[in-house]
């Protein structure tokens, strides 16, 4: 059950748009911010700032334990086996960067192949092209399922490193996560999961799932931008060597020789954006005291009343059908070029996403350019769904 002042702790959600109240239903993109997250940031700044692990006056020793609270903050919320296991970074795209750089230094041996879903976004694409891998997609269904039969036959001796999304953010797929480790671990595959879109709506333990890198980002979890985790498994992390060299992941330097810092310092060169991560902790604060599980139900049940309101109108296709998807609707208003749908709705204050959403071979697949993306949260009502299938309405003879 969602509390009634849900809403009351997100100051944006009173803003007017073009004259009318603003619906907000782009969450993939990223969440808004509860006033206990901006609130955090703004007294960091005000009465805490200063640098971490150096300093050994007051300031610095406050920030420092902050900052290390939430390490241990963040391992408890995603069921990390150690803190040191946490390592903070700008979102989930430098996470994927970082694992993409460190472990192909590592591993990688010149003809290296990478397994990836077709439904990736391009930050789990794209770095390990730069890493030198070829991609080997798994396919999926016109629902938008993954081809777990397909994919066991895509291993081979050249196979490195499954990289799949948790939840698909064009399609909102939820992915089973657990079979597919359990396959790519039987061919000594290691997995990195992309959780950017699963966090937020789903209750995450990294060692159920298995698997031996999970990235997410803090703004798509109702916390601050510029901040995320990438989550490695102890020894995996120990055999990787550092993405970035600078301050604080060194344990000593001559001109000779450098030898680096414990983990997870060893991953996180340089000032990290302190007063962003006191505010991830309070944005998991706000998710673990409405209840993550709560959280889950609400937008489920708002995808179900949205996906059977916009079907009610003539002309919608929809991309990603599966069964039990996140709260992602991707849809069509005929032949109409999505930037048009987005930018008459916009005049009426509904905000959706438009365009490709990074996942230009979900479009290639389905033949499309793009898709109109509605995707809910916590602070979302039926009474915003009506106002956006209205708006659908309105505009739609302007379509034809």
């Amino acid at each position: 059950m969602i509390p009634s002042d849900i809403r009351a702790q997100f100051p944006i959600l009173d803003s007017m748009v073009h004259g009318k109240p603003l619906v907000y239903l782009d969450n993939a993109a990223t969440t808004q911010k509860p006033l206990a997250v901006i609130e955090a940031v703004d007294d960091y700044y005000r009465r805490r700032n200063a640098n971490i692990h150096r300093g050994a006056y007051h300031l610095a020793a406050g920030a420092t334990e902050a900052y290390e609270a939430v390490r241990r903050q963040v391992q408890a919320f995603i069921g990390a086996r150690h803190a040191h296991e946490i390592v903070f970074t700008r979102g989930t795209t430098e996470s994927i960067n970082l694992v993409a750089s460190s472990f192909s230094r590592r591993y990688f041996k010149g003809d290296d192949e990478v397994i990836v879903s077709g439904m990736e976004h391009h930050s789990d694409i794209v770095p390990w092209q730069l890493a030198g891998a070829t991609l080997r997609p798994i396919p999926f269904s016109d629902e938008g399922v993954l081809d777990l039969t397909a994919y066991e036959r895509l291993f081979s001796d050249k196979t490195r490193l499954v990289a799949v999304c948790h939840v698909s953010n064009t399609l909102g797929t939820v992915n089973p996560i657990r079979n597919i480790v359990d396959v790519a671990h039987a061919h000594g595959v290691p997995v990195l999961i992309d959780g950017a879109q699963a966090v937020a709506h789903l209750e995450v333990d990294v060692q159920a799932l298995g698997c031996d890198f999970y990235c997410f980002s803090g703004h798509k979890m109702y916390g601050p931008m510029g901040v995320g985790v990438m989550y490695g498994r102890e020894e995996m992390l120990n055999e990787l060597p550092p993405y970035q060299g600078g301050g604080e992941m060194i344990e000593s330097v001559t001109f000779e020789r450098t030898t680096y810092n414990q983990l997870p310092y060893k991953f996180e060169a340089g000032t990290p954006s302190v007063g962003d991560v006191i505010g991830l902790g309070k944005a998991i604060g706000f998710m673990q005291q409405v209840g993550v599980r709560n959280i889950a139900d609400h937008e489920e049940a708002l995808l179900r009343y949205a996906t059977d309101s916009i079907l009610r109108l003539p002309g919608i296709r929809l991309f990603g059908t599966a069964p039990g998807k996140a709260a992602v609707l991707s849809f069509l208003v005929g032949d109409a070029h999505p930037y048009d749908v987005g930018t008459l709705v916009d005049q009426l204050g509904i905000a959706v996403r438009t365009g490709h959403h990074c996942t230009q071979p979900v479009m290639d697949r389905y033949g499309i350019p793009g898709t109109v993306r509605a995707s809910f949260a916590v602070y979302n009502t039926r009474d915003e769904v009506d106002s956006f299938i209205a708006a659908l309405e309105r505009v739609l003879p302007m379509l034809e």
